[in-house]
Order: structure tokens, then C-alpha cells, then sequence
């Protein structure tokens, strides 16, 4: 093999095919057990909808599956990497390339290469099927399992900034030049502070601002409120800018996420949390890479006494407390506590020195 980190290109195969195999029938498991009990608690409330059967139960279950596959392949993966490094240990498979003069790393590298591999999978899934998925989902959800609307492009309770202003609407409906407002009003600002507030049952476009009809102003200096006729407010705010309401990151892939956060970022919106979950959207299937090197006490470590159990327990503790570490950095980050690129990537290079520490100071 190239620069002779990997072992033989037969031992490679062996272990990487060993590795692979061990992952996706445990995955296959903890799929089929979870959406089971998943289906339990929800089958309930999809056939309490008049017309729903057996159809809108398997719809659920394709909708659900992806959802399901995406959160616990890490896990599956930690857990077929200790199976595999147990099963080498136990018949001496470890010992044997070691005395053939293999370095650990260079035991761990054909899982670690696997690894990376279902990585790029992983990425790929959850951008073309889990996004899509999660997204019809929720929209399910929200209707209760019901007939899904068809989608006209109206959005409720959308929101814009325009300098310190900020432009509410309760309904929007229309594209472009066409498009309108429902129920709308409009806080002015100076310096921070309320001066007055601008209501309007509807508002359209014009020009490169908006006409307001049957307007009425409150001045909040002296409390007084008087009509304000069709002011034209919010020169400069494009309907686009409107259309940004709710952005739900598990509904949208990477590119998607990306634009979407570009256009909030331009119309002056918090975007902090979002970008957290972008990164997430590579750091999360990139954990799959560190899992043989956390599992790695399953072949190596301290004890030699026959211990098996107790080092496969060591490597799954260590396994568990990163995705521990990384969900607390995750929720960290949307509550704009960790900087995004923190609340994303922290945990992983954290354990990665981890294991990295661990494999020298026990067998380098």
C-alpha cells in the first residue's frame, strides 16, 4: 500500500469488509426496533384522521426511515467498530499484526478509510433524501395527518427589517411586483427606540417601495393616533425579503441552507444559529471517522487481562460522551452562546485529540 500505512491490501479488505458488514446490520437493527416503537406512538394519531389506513401507516414509515437512518448511523458505526476490534482482539487477529511490526494506527487505518466512506454516504443521504423527507414530514405534522395544502406561495407572519424599522405582515401572498401584504404594521425607530407605529389592513407594492391603504399612524411621544392616508414605506425592501419566515434547517440540504442564510444575512436577520447547523451539516456525518479511533480500547489498551467487556465498555462511554459533547455544543450554538463554527466542530476536534491521546499514551 502507499507509503506502507496501510496493512496488507488482503488484511485491509478483511477488516474493512468486517467493519462495513458490522455497521449496517446493526444499523438495519436499530432501525427496525425504533421505527417500530416510533410507529406506536404515532399510529394513533394517523389513523384518528377520517380516511387515513395501512396507506398513510407505510407513508409515515418512508417518511420516517430516513429521519431515523441519519441520527443513529453514528452510532451504528461506533458500535460495529467495537464489535470488529472485539471479535480481531478475541482471536488474536491484533496481536498478530502487531507482532508483524503494524503500529495501531496503522491497525485502525483500513476502519478508519471505511469510516470516511460511509462519511460521503452519510452526507449524501442526508442531503438528497433526509432533507426532502423531514420537510414533507413536518408539513404532515402540522396539517395532523391530514390532506397536505397545496402550496401556493402565501407565508404567514413574515417579517423584514428596513434600517432600524421593522416591517411585520401577518399574510403575504404574490411573487415579485405582484406581491401583497395582509395585515400590516410597522414599528420606526430612531436610535434604538419607538417613535411611532404604522398599521395597515393591506400593502402593495410600488415602485421600490410599498403603498399602504387605509394607514394610521400612532406617535408614541405624545400618544396620539390619526390616519395616515397611503403612505409608500420600506423603500428599498424587496418581496424576497419578506418570504424568509421560518427556515428549518432538517428540511433543507447543505447548498439550500447556505442561500438561505445568505438571503437572511442580507435582509438584516439573525443568522447565527442557522450557520451553526450548516457546519453541523459536516461535522455530524464526519463523526463517523472518529469512531474507530474512539473504539480503538476494544483492541488496545491498558488492561491485558482478558477483560474484553470492560475495554468494549470503555470504547462505548467514549463513543456516548461525544455525542453527548456535540448535541450540548449544538444547542449551545442556537442559543448564540458558542460561535457557530464552535458549536459544530469543537466536539469533534476535542475527542479527536482525545483518542488521539489515548492510542499513544497506551500502545505508540
Amino acid at each position: 500500500m502507499p507509503l506502507h500505512f496501510f496493512p496488507s491490501r488482503a488484511i485491509a479488505l478483511y477488516m474493512a469488509r468486517m467493519f462495513v458488514l458490522r455497521t449496517f446490520v446493526i444499523l438495519a437493527a436499530l432501525v427496525l426496533v425504533l421505527q417500530t416503537l416510533d410507529l406506536l406512538t404515532e399510529s394513533g394519531a394517523i389513523l384518528a384522521y377520517r380516511g387515513n389506513g395501512q396507506a398513510e401507516i407505510w407513508r409515515y414509515v418512508g417518511l420516517r426511515t430516513p429521519e431515523i437512518i441519519a441520527r443513529f448511523l453514528p452510532f451504528s458505526v461506533l458500535l460495529g467498530t467495537i464489535i470488529t476490534l472485539s471479535t480481531l482482539n478475541q482471536n488474536s487477529e491484533v496481536i498478530a499484526m502487531k507482532a508483524a511490526g503494524l503500529s495501531a494506527h496503522q491497525v485502525l487505518a483500513p476502519l478508519m478509510l471505511a469510516a470516511l466512506g460511509v462519511a460521503a454516504l452519510s452526507f449524501a443521504f442526508n442531503d438528497y433524501v433526509v432533507a426532502n423527507a423531514s420537510a414533507t414530514l413536518a408539513q404532515w405534522k402540522k396539517v395532523e395527518y391530514g390532506v397536505l395544502p397545496v402550496d401556493n406561495g402565501d407565508r404567514l407572519n413574515v417579517w423584514a427589517r428596513h434600517d432600524d424599522s421593522l416591517i411585520l405582515a401577518r399574510r403575504m401572498s404574490g411573487r415579485g411586483e405582484a406581491a401583497r401584504l395582509s395585515g400590516v404594521t410597522i414599528y420606526l425607530r430612531e436610535a434604538g427606540k419607538l417613535t411611532s407605529i404604522i398599521e395597515a389592513p393591506s400593502g402593495t407594492r410600488q415602485g421600490d417601495g410599498w403603498l399602504l391603504d387605509k394607514a394610521t399612524r400612532f406617535v408614541v411621544a405624545s400618544g396620539t393616533q390619526r390616519a395616515a392616508g397611503q403612505p409608500i414605506v420600506a423603500r428599498g425592501v424587496r418581496p424576497d425579503q419578506f418570504r424568509l419566515s421560518n427556515v428549518e434547517p432538517d428540511g433543507l440540504s447543505f447548498g439550500a441552507l447556505r442561500d438561505a442564510i445568505e438571503d437572511l444575512r442580507a435582509a438584516g436577520r439573525p443568522t447565527k444559529a442557522l450557520e451553526g447547523d450548516l457546519w453541523h451539516k459536516l461535522s455530524g456525518p464526519l463523526s463517523a471517522v472518529l469512531m474507530p479511533l474512539l473504539g480503538a480500547v476494544a483492541a488496545f489498551g491498558i488492561a491485558r487481562s482478558g477483560r474484553l467487556f470492560v475495554r468494549a465498555v470503555i470504547g462505548m462511554a467514549l463513543g456516548f460522551a461525544y455525542f453527548v459533547a456535540d448535541n450540548f455544543a449544538l444547542a449551545m450554538g442556537n442559543l448564540n452562546v458558542y460561535p457557530p463554527l464552535l458549536a459544530a466542530w469543537a466536539p469533534f476536534v476535542l475527542f479527536l485529540l482525545i483518542g488521539e491521546l489515548v492510542l499513544f499514551r497506551t500502545e505508540e
